[in-house]
C-alpha cells in the first residue's frame, strides 16, 4: 500500500506499533482485504459514494455547537462535534458505511461484526440492511444486559446477535469470537472491525473511514473562528474517534490533543481500563500496542461504566502517539464521567453518550486553565439514549 503522512510503514507500522500478529489461517484474508483497500482508496468513485451516502443517509456534515451555559464553558469557547446526531446516533456509521462499501466492491455477501455498547453493532446492521447484507454481531454477554435497548435495535434491523461469554463477558471476548468466526469463512464474510484496533490494514483502514470527523472540524473552525483550536478532545477505548478527530490536526503542534481514557474505579485500584495509562507494551487482537496485562502477559479484567470504553487494549497509532508526545492521554473515573453526563444534560439539553461523557468531563477540567482567547473542541461521539437504563438504576 503506498506510503502517505501519517499512514503505517509496509509492515503496518506506527512507529513501533502495530503490525500483523495473527494465525496463518487469517493471513490471505487479510492480504485481499489490503489489496482490495488499496484499489478503493485510490478510486475517485468509491469515495465519491462513500461521502454521498454519508452525506444523503447519515446527515454529514455534523454541527460544531458551541456550548452556552455547561460549568466550564461560560468564559472559555468550547465547542461540540456533534456525532451524536448522525443517523444511529454515533460515529460508528462513518466507518460501517466505508467498510460496506469495501465488503460490496470484495464480493462479500455477510458482515460480522463485534460490540461493546452497541453502537457498532447498530451501525452495522444499519447498512446491512441498506445494502442487502446478511450481518451477525458478536456481544459480551454482560454488554448485552447493560446495553438491552441496542441489542434490540439490531435485531429490529435484521441482524442476529450472539451472545458471548468468557472471563470479562465484555468487547474483549467480542472480538475474540467474532475473529474465530472470520477465520471459518472468510471466503464470503467481511468483519467489520468497530475501532483503530486489529490487525494490519484495520487500525489504519478504520481511522480513514473516521478522518471525516476531523476534516469537517478543522474546516468549521477556519470558517467560524478564521483559527485551529487550542485544544482537541476525544475519548479513547479502542480510538477509533479520538483518530478521526486528531487526524485533521497531527501536522499543526499548536494545536494539543488529548485522549481520554476510562479511569474506571480508579487507576490505583486496578479496576480500570485505561491501557495508555496503567498498562504495558503486549500483541493483543493482532496487533502490537499497549495493553492491560499481567506481569505474565495474561490479560487483565476491565472497569468501566461504560461499555465501550471497557476494553483492555488500545489502537496502536494511539501508543504511538503516546510515545512520540504529539498527544497526552490523561484517564477520568466512573463518578467524574456520571457528573459530566447529567451536567451537559441539565444545562445544555443534550445527553451524551457515557463514552463521551469522560471527554466532557475533561473539557471542564481543562477549561478552567484555558482563556478566553483559546477554542476547545471535544468530540462528542454519541448520544445517551443507550445508557439511560444503566443510569436511572444509579440514582
Amino acid at each position: 500500500m503506498p506510503i502517505e503522512r501519517n499512514s503505517p510503514d509496509r509492515r503496518g507500522y506506527f512507529g513501533n506499533f502495530g503490525g500483523r500478529f495473527v494465525p496463518e489461517v487469517l493471513v490471505a484474508a487479510l492480504d485481499e482485504l489490503e489489496v482490495a483497500l488499496e484499489g478503493a482508496f485510490a478510486d475517485p468513485e468509491f469515495w465519491a459514494e462513500y461521502h454521498a451516502v454519508l452525506r444523503d443517509f447519515v446527515g454529514r456534515p455534523t454541527p460544531l455547537y458551541r456550548v452556552g451555559r455547561l460549568p466550564g464553558g461560560e468564559r472559555v469557547p468550547v465547542l461540540l462535534k456533534r456525532e451524536d446526531l448522525n443517523h444511529t446516533g454515533a460515529h460508528k456509521v462513518n466507518n460501517t458505511v466505508g467498510q460496506a462499501l469495501l465488503a460490496r466492491r470484495m464480493g462479500k455477501k455477510r458482515l460480522i461484526a463485534e460490540t461493546g455498547a452497541g453502537q457498532h453493532g447498530v451501525a452495522t446492521a444499519t447498512v446491512g440492511a441498506k445494502f442487502g447484507m446478511h450481518v451477525d454481531v458478536y456481544m459480551g454477554a454482560l454488554d448485552i444486559e447493560r446495553q438491552a435497548l441496542n441489542v434490540y435495535l439490531m435485531e429490529l434491523l435484521g441482524a442476529r446477535v450472539h451472545s458471548v461469554g468468557g472471563a470479562s463477558q465484555t468487547l474483549k471476548d467480542a472480538i475474540n469470537e467474532a475473529f474465530r468466526v472470520w477465520a471459518a469463512r472468510v471466503e464470503d464474510t467481511f468483519y467489520v472491525i468497530g475501532s483503530v484496533v486489529g490487525a494490519h490494514p484495520y487500525p489504519y483502514m478504520v481511522r480513514e473511514f473516521q478522518r471525516v470527523i476531523g476534516d469537517e472540524t478543522r474546516e468549521q473552525c477556519l470558517q467560524r473562528f478564521g483559527r485551529l483550536p487550542s485544544d482537541v478532545i476525544a475519548c479513547v477505548g479502542g480510538g477509533s474517534n479520538a483518530l478521526g478527530i486528531f487526524s485533521a490536526f497531527l501536522a499543526d503542534s499548536d494545536v494539543r490533543l488529548w485522549g481520554v481514557e476510562a479511569g474506571g474505579e480508579g487507576v490505583e485500584s486496578g479496576r480500570t481500563a485505561a491501557a495508555l495509562t496503567a498498562g504495558s507494551v503486549g500483541v493483543l487482537h493482532g496487533s502490537r500496542s499497549y495493553v492491560l496485562q499481567s506481569a505474565e502477559g495474561q490479560v487483565r479484567e476491565t472497569q468501566s461504566v461504560s461499555a465501550g470504553l471497557d476494553y483492555p487494549g488500545v489502537g496502536p497509532e494511539h501508543a504511538h502517539l503516546r510515545e512520540s508526545g504529539r498527544a497526552t492521554y490523561v484517564t477520568i473515573d466512573d463518578a467524574e464521567a456520571l457528573a459530566a453526563f447529567r451536567s451537559l444534560a441539565a444545562h445544555e439539553g443534550i445527553i451524551p453518550a457515557l463514552e463521551s461523557a469522560h471527554a466532557i468531563a475533561f473539557a471542564q477540567r481543562l477549561a478552567g486553565q484555558r482563556g478566553a482567547d483559546d477554542l476547545v473542541v471535544v468530540n462528542l461521539s454519541g448520544r445517551g439514549d443507550k445508557d439511560i437504563a444503566q443510569i436511572r438504576a444509579r440514582t
